[in-house]
Parts: C-alpha cells; sequence; structure tokens
C-alpha cells in the first residue's frame, strides 16, 4: 500500500531552517525529521528568498498552494486565451491541448490543466456562438454533457444593444454567412483582452487582439478585422454580449459601412 503524503508541519519547516544555518545537509535533516531527503529538498526549493529558506515564507506558499486547489479554467487568465485560442485557431482537442502544455511547460505547473477541465470549461461557458464554436472543435465524445449551473449575472445591461428577436428571418435561420455574434475573453484587471466574432451560418471564426478591454478599443479593433472581409459578407453585428460592447450602435454602423 502507498505511504500516504503528509504535509510538512510549521515546527519541521523551523527545523529545517536552523537546520541549514547550522550547515547541516539535506540528508541529515531528512534524516532528522524521518522523511525523504528528496521531500526536504523540494521544501527547501520551494522556501527560498533570496537563496536563502525562510520557515515563515515557505509556510505561506504552502497554505496559498492549499487554498488554489484543483487549477481551474478562470474568465480571463492567460491559461483560458491559451485554450481558447488553441481550440478555435489551431482545431486541437483538449487532450492534445492538456499534452502539450505540460511539454511546453514542465517545470510550471500554473500551466498544467487536464482534458477533463478544459471539456467542464467548453460546456460551462454561456450559451451563444462562441459556445457552439467551442463545442464544434471537439473531436469525438462529451456531445451530450450538460453545462454546470451558473449563478446569475450582476452586471448591467449592455447600451442600445440590439434583440436577438430583432435578427432577420435568414440569420435566424443560418440562411446565409455575415450575421455575428461576439463575445469578449477579457484578461487579467481587463488590461487586454481577445474578442470574437461567430459567424451563425458558417461559424466562421474572427478573433481581434484587444489592447485593453475598452468600448474604444473593442470598437477599433473590430472594425479592423472587419474591413478585411468581403463587402458581400460584412452585413451585420447582430449582437455583441460582454459590457464592455458599451459602443455596439457605433461599431454595427462602423462595420456595415467600411
Amino acid at each position: 500500500m502507498a505511504r500516504k503524503y503528509r504535509q510538512l508541519m510549521p515546527d519541521q519547516r523551523n527545523q529545517i531552517q536552523r537546520g541549514l544555518n547550522q550547515g547541516m545537509s539535506i540528508r541529515g535533516i531528512a534524516r532528522q525529521l524521518g522523511r525523504s531527503p528528496s521531500t526536504i529538498s523540494r521544501e527547501i526549493q520551494r522556501g527560498r528568498v533570496e537563496e536563502t529558506y525562510d520557515a515563515v515564507c515557505a509556510r505561506e506558499e504552502a497554505q496559498r498552494r492549499r487554498r488554489k486547489g484543483v487549477r481551474k479554467l478562470t474568465e480571463g487568465s492567460p491559461l483560458t486565451l491559451a485554450v481558447t485560442h488553441a481550440i478555435l485557431q489551431r482545431k486541437w482537442s483538449p487532450e492534445q491541448i492538456a499534452g502539450r502544455l505540460r511539454m511546453d511547460y514542465p517545470e510550471d505547473k500554473q500551466w498544467h490543466v487536464s482534458h477533463e477541465t478544459i471539456y467542464q470549461f467548453i460546456y460551462a461557458h454561456p450559451a451563444g456562438e462562441l459556445r457552439k464554436a467551442l463545442i464544434a472543435g471537439l473531436r469525438r465524445g462529451h456531445s451530450k454533457r450538460k453545462p454546470r449551473t451558473r449563478g446569475k449575472d450582476r452586471r448591467g445591461g449592455i447600451t442600445n444593444m440590439r434583440s436577438i428577436r430583432e435578427r432577420p428571418e435568414e440569420a435566424q435561420a443560418r440562411e446565409v454567412p455575415g450575421h455575428w455574434e461576439g463575445d469578449l475573453i477579457k484578461g487579467a484587471f481587463n488590461a487586454s483582452a481577445i474578442g470574437t466574432l461567430v459567424d451563425r451560418s458558417s461559424r466562421f471564426v474572427i478573433l481581434a487582439r484587444v489592447e485593453d478591454a475598452t468600448a474604444e478599443a473593442i470598437l477599433e479593433s473590430f472594425t479592423r478585422r472587419l474591413r478585411t472581409l468581403p463587402t458581400r459578407v460584412r452585413q451585420l453585428i447582430s449582437q455583441l454580449i460582454d459590457i464592455a460592447y458599451s459602443d455596439f450602435k457605433t461599431l454595427h454602423y462602423n462595420s456595415v459601412s467600411c
């Protein structure tokens, strides 16, 4: 039977610090505490402050790791942006993404995420064209998974937003390309974002990098990206669902006239 892993206690961390200050070896400290040398070595590496082990800082770091728990794909995190880009642009499966992240960042566990967590992220995404595009990127399985219950959005509404019921019949039926739904994936502290536009008919996806999550930056980024499309396809953006799209009406008019 495998031995259950035991966390180091505060007094044990103090003993590690005293042992190092006295010039003891890692193996000597390990024997004194009845722990393996590899456990003591990892603890020393995690608790280093300016090349010196600090028991207090090591304890705080251990508490932070425990609070963090299982890695989740939180809105706006660099990991979430990378996963979304890999699904929409590279057409990678959750298994491929999870494996590649571990290859690219073998020592940085902040970038380690399981394929199951990625599946949960996809199906927990709010209903809309972005969620459909993410699901469409799945190669097999999980097709009937239901999203988890989400809390009520307490943010304000979008000023002058076009109602989904105001779409032309051809847009509702997905008969012709050119009718779009948009979403915004915001970075930490709204410092940066990736805007997404998904064509309701073809499911064609446009990504626009936004330097800051302000209405002006979103307007500029999407207008610039829309100008690259053929005129016959560039008809309207029917719904932009993030609160940051407060200049919705202006963006709508610019997108159809440029």
